[in-house]
């Protein structure tokens, strides 16, 4: 017997204004379209370079490109919503130009570090902005659907969790990360940090050590964390963006395992990037005589760009007072922040000695 398991976000009931500032890579690749195939309208966009925001609203159908983040705010609609994608180390000069009260979608980092992440939360209680970090990967349609199977209690009790990712990155394609410090988890590895903590909450500690590979001039390319949730539950993020042998062991994936289910769920996007492969969401469950079925839902949407319609979404929902909470808040984000932090403090006190023989 198949079961029918859900993987589409909730839509606001009445979708506002969005003002977009920023018109790099991500807003072309994902927020842009997301927003058309939701059918989101979107007031205006800006960007320091003004022709690439003209680019994108004649691709797009946007209404109006202005000369910078203050006109647009001055010009915005009432009820707009700010779609902010710009650089991390940027974030907060952006957020002093909103008016107070405003809803805002911050795209991640939440920062350059935790001390930066911790003047944007003290910006937006300031401001009291009903603002949110684009942790978009809460709302893949392979998440949606293994958070349907958790909560419904399918999955029983969860002991393992493992995000893998065997991967051949193209940095190149991102040329403001080359000299960055942080590289991999700051702004990859931060996902799959978030995702954990949207399953299972704040770990106690963390364990982790990132690497960067001889032959790149980059800081980190690869890591290994592990999230401590005590002696059951087996939480791991491991990341190699170095593997460039081929895409016949390439491999991207969720995997949840519990006391009486399990789910292994394909990110498509990454193998290949950025023109990836289908995402794929599989599980089984334990109590058939014959032993467990793996079964695979038929998905509708991918991460990039379906999920950025749940995270904006999300925010609307809030702002319409449709949903009570916003799962994506700056005040559970600085949370993320905080593990990432201690990942690299981890990496750089290094292990436990061994003992002298």
């Amino acid at each position: 017997m198949t079961m029918d398991v859900p993987c589409k976000p909730a839509l606001p009931l009445r979708p506002r204004p969005i003002c977009i500032i920023g018109a790099g890579g991500i807003v072309n690749d994902a927020h842009l379209p997301a927003y058309k195939l939701a059918g989101f309208p979107v007031a205006g966009i800006c960007d320091l370079d003004r022709s690439r925001a003209e680019k994108l609203a004649s691709k797009f159908g946007v209404a109006r490109v202005y000369e910078s983040a203050a006109q647009m705010i001055t010009d915005a609609p009432a009820d707009a919503v700010y779609d902010v994608a710009v650089t991390a180390a940027t974030l907060l000069e952006v957020l002093d130009l909103l008016p107070p009260g405003a809803p805002v979608l911050m795209q991640k980092p939440m920062g350059e570090d935790f001390a930066m992440a911790q003047r944007i939360l003290a910006c937006c209680r300031r401001k009291g902005l009903l603002a949110g970090v684009n942790f978009q990967l809460r709302f893949a349609p392979i998440v949606i659907a293994a958070r349907w199977l958790v909560e419904q209690g399918h999955l029983g009790q969860l002991y393992d969790a493992e995000v893998r990712v065997t991967v051949d990155t193209p940095w190149h394609l991102f040329p403001f990360l080359k000299n960055h410090p942080r590289l991999e988890v700051l702004y990859h590895s931060i996902h799959y940090i978030d995702l954990l903590r949207s399953f299972f909450g704040n770990p106690a500690s963390v364990m982790a050590r990132t690497f960067r590979h001889p032959a790149k001039d980059l800081s980190s390319t690869r890591s290994t964390i592990i999230l401590d949730y005590g002696d059951v539950l087996r939480a791991v993020v491991s990341v190699n963006h170095d593997h460039v042998f081929g895409a016949r062991h390439q491999e991207s994936f969720i995997k949840l395992e519990g006391t009486s289910g399990v789910v292994k769920a394909r990110m498509g996007l990454l193998m290949d990037y950025p023109v990836g492969v289908p995402d794929t969401f599989e599980f089984a469950l334990l109590g058939a005589s014959s032993g467990p079925t793996w079964q695979e839902v038929t998905l509708q949407g991918t991460w990039f760009p379906h999920a950025f319609i749940g995270s904006m979404a999300s925010l609307m929902r809030y702002a319409e007072g449709t949903d009570s909470m916003l799962s994506i808040s700056v005040e559970d984000a600085i949370q993320t922040m905080a593990a990432v932090e201690a990942v690299y403090r981890s990496s750089a006190r290094g292990g436990e000695p061994l003992p002298v023989i």
